[in-house]
């Protein structure tokens, strides 16, 4: 646990300095602990940010800890582009460490609520959150998780959208920075033949879909149980990303539940560095 606390430490503090963020001379807990907070607590706590507040305060760790309304005030005061850049550089570090460039792409819900609590929710009011699972044929009401990771299971990209949108569709958002030669899978609900070539053509990288049955594309039987071995990676991690989660993600606005999300990514990011180095 020192280990994983330290080193995230070093990281979102090396990032804050880089990016020249100067702090109040008056604050007595600085955006760098702020940082660690949040991913400890993803880590090792479900999320629990008070949990981890007071672990890291009685341990010493970060010694001038702020009150809980203070730390919620901060938290949710850090510019969204410091989280993107401290998961870029993770991120980095997995696509140096991907000798045979292969990568795959895929989601998984987030459920903001049950389904019985859906008209009693706040958080998300729109009919566009409620989706299906369709590995698991259910609905569900919250955010769609969409990552490129490694072969390893390592996060490279990430993009959240509302539970009823078509992977295919968010598929477009991804900037898809990867490697000059790379190889990227994605399961049939990824289908879109010209995307497909626009992809292929225009990045560099070539991506393979399962194909369906009645395909008009069919892949020769060799590629099409590459495909589908590769993929089996992706549904490893989300395993892993859903078992730091909670049964419930406690949070008052959509902002704040989407950053607990991406904090319990980012936690996952650092325990696959850890593992890595």
């Amino acid at each position: 646990m020192e280990t994983e606390i330290i080193v995230a430490y070093c990281i979102c503090d090396d990032v804050v300095k880089s990016l020249g963020i100067r702090e109040n001379i008056q604050v007595t807990m600085k955006m760098a602990e702020i940082l660690t907070t949040a991913i400890t607590a993803g880590l090792f706590f479900g999320g629990n940010q008070e949990r981890a507040r007071i672990f890291l305060y009685e341990h010493r760790y970060i010694p001038n800890m702020l009150s809980k309304s203070q730390f919620n005030r901060r938290l949710h005061a850090i510019p969204k582009y410091v989280w993107e850049i401290i998961f870029a550089i993770l991120a980095n570090v997995f696509k140096q460490k991907n000798v045979t460039k292969e990568y795959v792409v895929d989601s998984f819900p987030v459920t903001v609520c049950k389904n019985i609590r859906i008209n009693r929710n706040k958080i998300y009011g729109e009919e566009e959150y409620r989706g299906k699972c369709i590995s698991k044929h259910e609905f569900f009401y919250g955010i769609k998780v969409h990552m490129i990771s490694t072969i390893n299971g390592e996060p490279i990209e990430m993009v959240f959208s509302p539970g009823s949108q078509h992977d295919s569709v968010v598929f477009k958002s991804f900037d898809l920075d990867l490697p000059k030669g790379s190889f990227l899978y994605g399961d049939s609900g990824y289908t879109d033949y010209v995307y497909e070539d626009l992809v292929n053509d225009a990045t560099g990288v070539k991506f393979f879909v399962t194909r369906k049955s009645n395909s008009k594309r069919q892949h020769e039987p060799w590629l099409q149980y590459l495909i589908q071995c590769g993929r089996k990676t992706i549904e490893t991690t989300f395993s892993k990303i859903s078992a730091l989660l909670p049964k419930t993600i406690h949070a008052v606005t959509s902002a704040g539940f989407e950053l607990k999300v991406f904090c319990f990514v980012l936690a996952y990011s650092f325990n696959c560095l850890m593992v890595t180095t």
